[in-house]
Order: structure tokens, then C-alpha cells, then sequence
């Protein structure tokens, strides 16, 4: 470094320097070529230059807005032969700036980038195979055999809630009856894809329903058109099979009228069928009379079912209180 400086100080090649008395808006040119660049000296008496040392000779130049650290060093290297430490120190600089952010992010592989895919592929792949499993042999469906088959590997009866909720998930257009369409697509939606997973899912399915009352209405509304006949255009459910749907969907909250509703129904024969107005209403009936019929008001544009029933159950109530009375005087 030592010759480096004796260079710049010589008279034609030395560093920039500074008159006392030259205006300020005088500015020096510097040419910049692949050589050192030529400076232009004063003719007056030079003051001080500006570089004292070898460090503020480098700086100098680093800091350049026209000159790129590349033409420092060549211009150091062809015209400073000891200046080797400088050039070293160079590259040690060059050496400490980091590399950049996304340079050490390792890459993504193949495999994991195609991960969500390849699992909803296998998942559907899965559900296929379930399916292919509880089909019928001559029918494009799984019939009441498969669905026989399909309960006791998920350890469940027939006549289970949880039977019922499977069918409202895989939105089943009949009973006994679960299409290809329909059984695929419904799991996909439950996102699940073996026994196991089923199972866990009508437990949590079953849970929320206790908690959350829109989901048990529609729940509700299911029932009655999964228990038509839609092969012969139903649209009245048969009473016998309204009762047991009744029973069925009220499995886990019975409504506190509902044994004197059925009653009535399992006594009264010509009753044949409920229309679906009265089963979607029948709901709402349950939640406005809890189990005092006195709050009931036949003005109202209830059913006339439940007009009859509530009759009948008055006339029931009164004859008991007759009965007592009769017992009393006794």
C-alpha cells in the first residue's frame, strides 16, 4: 500500500486537489476509461491533498459515482504492483455480502408441491372402492343389502339416528337407496373415506346437531322427503311410516308432546297420510304448546290435524277429570 500512495501523490498522476481561491462551482472532470483516470491540476499553489493514507485513497475510490469497484481494481492492479493487499481486502468485502433471501430458500420438491392432489385423488379413489364394496351386483346402487352391510361394518342398526344423519350428508333422494352419485359425493363432502373416518364424523355430525337448532331443522325437513316412495310420486308421507320417522329424528331431543302425538295417530286409522305442510309444521307446534295444550289457539292457521288432535286430547283430559270426580263421591 505504501507505493500505491507514493503514486498518487506524484504530480501528474496524483489525486484531486483544492485551490483556495477557485470558485465553488468549478467542478474537475474525470474521464473514465479502463486506465487511471487523467485528473486535472491546478496551477495555482496546491494545499493539502485530500488522501492522507492508503485507506482514504481506497475509500475514495469505492465511493465514486463513476467509477465501478471493477475499474478501482484494475486501475490499482496495472499501475500499483504492491498493492496485492488491497485487492485481497477487495475480495474479502465481496465475500461478507449475503446471499440473497430467496438464494437460501431450498427448493419445493415435486412431490410436496403436488401433495393436496394427490390426496383427493387417493381419498375419491378410496370412496370408490367402498362403494364397489356395498353395491348391488345387478343394480348401478347400494341397496337395502349393501346399506345392511354398510351399518354393521360402521356397528350401527338399521333403524339408528346416526343412519339418518348418514343419509341426510349423502343426500339421499329415498330410503333403502344410496346412488353412486350420491354416496361418493356425499363422503367427499363429509371428507372422509373409510369406516373409521365415518364413524368419527357422525359422532361430531350428531354432536353439533344437539347444539345447533338450524341444522337440526333442515335435518328435519330431510326426513320427510327421504321417507317418500319418489318411484311412484309420492308426496304424502303413509302415516305408518311418519310415525316412525317421528320417532326416528326425535331420537336425541323428544319433544315432550310427541308420545301423545303418535298415540293419537296409532289410534286413529283414517289417518292415512301427513301432508308435508303438517310434518314442517308439526315442529313449530312442538315448540309453541311444550306440553300444555291450554296455550293452544284453534284460530290460528294451525294444521286442522292438529285442531282434531288437540280436541281429542281435551276430550281425553276431561273424561279423566270425570272419572275422578266420580271416584271422590264414591
Amino acid at each position: 500500500m505504501g507505493h500505491c500512495l507514493s503514486c498518487f501523490r506524484n504530480q501528474t498522476s496524483a489525486d484531486v486537489v483544492t485551490s483556495t481561491n477557485r470558485k465553488k462551482d468549478e467542478v474537475t472532470d474525470v474521464v473514465t476509461t479502463n486506465q487511471v483516470p487523467i485528473v486535472m491540476t491546478s496551477e495555482y499553489p496546491q494545499a493539502e491533498p485530500l488522501l492522507h493514507n492508503n485507506e482514504n485513497s481506497i475509500t475514495c475510490y469505492r465511493n465514486s459515482n463513476n467509477l465501478s469497484n471493477a475499474n478501482v481494481l484494475n486501475s490499482l492492479n496495472e499501475h500499483c504492483s504492491g498493492d496485492t493487499n488491497a485487492t485481497q481486502k477487495m475480495h474479502v468485502n465481496n465475500e461478507k455480502i449475503p446471499k440473497s433471501f430467496y438464494q437460501k430458500l431450498p427448493s419445493i420438491p415435486r412431490s410436496m408441491s403436488s401433495l393436496a392432489s394427490s390426496e383427493s385423488r387417493a381419498s375419491e379413489s378410496r370412496i370408490n372402492q367402498l362403494y364397489d364394496h356395498y353395491k348391488d351386483n345387478l343394480e348401478e346402487a347400494i341397496l337395502a343389502e349393501g346399506i345392511e352391510n354398510l351399518c354393521n361394518d360402521l356397528h350401527l342398526n338399521p333403524d339408528d339416528f346416526k343412519v339418518l344423519v348418514l343419509a341426510w350428508k349423502l343426500n339421499a333422494s329415498q330410503m333403502c337407496r344410496f346412488t353412486k352419485e350420491e354416496f361418493v359425493q356425499g363422503l367427499k363432502n363429509m371428507k372422509t373415506d373409510s369406516i373409521k373416518s365415518i364413524q368419527q364424523k357422525l359422532n361430531d355430525i350428531t354432536g353439533e346437531l344437539t347444539r345447533d337448532s338450524e341444522e337440526f331443522k333442515d335435518l328435519y325437513r330431510f326426513t320427510f322427503k327421504f321417507g317418500l316412495d319418489v318411484s311412484i310420486g309420492q308426496r304424502i308421507l303413509p302415516a305408518d311410516i311418519a310415525i316412525v320417522l317421528w320417532r326416528l329424528v326425535f331420537t336425541n331431543d323428544e319433544p315432550a308432546i310427541l308420545d301423545r302425538w303418535l298415540s293419537y295417530l296409532e289410534s286413529n286409522p283414517h289417518v292415512r297420510g301427513i301432508p308435508k305442510d303438517t310434518w314442517y309444521m308439526f315442529l313449530n307446534f312442538c315448540e309453541f304448546v311444550g306440553d300444555d295444550l291450554s296455550s293452544y289457539d284453534d284460530t290460528e292457521a294451525w294444521p286442522s290435524l292438529f285442531d282434531d288432535f288437540v280436541e281429542y286430547e281435551n276430550d281425553q283430559m276431561n273424561q279423566n277429570v270425570t272419572k275422578n270426580e266420580i271416584k271422590v263421591q264414591d
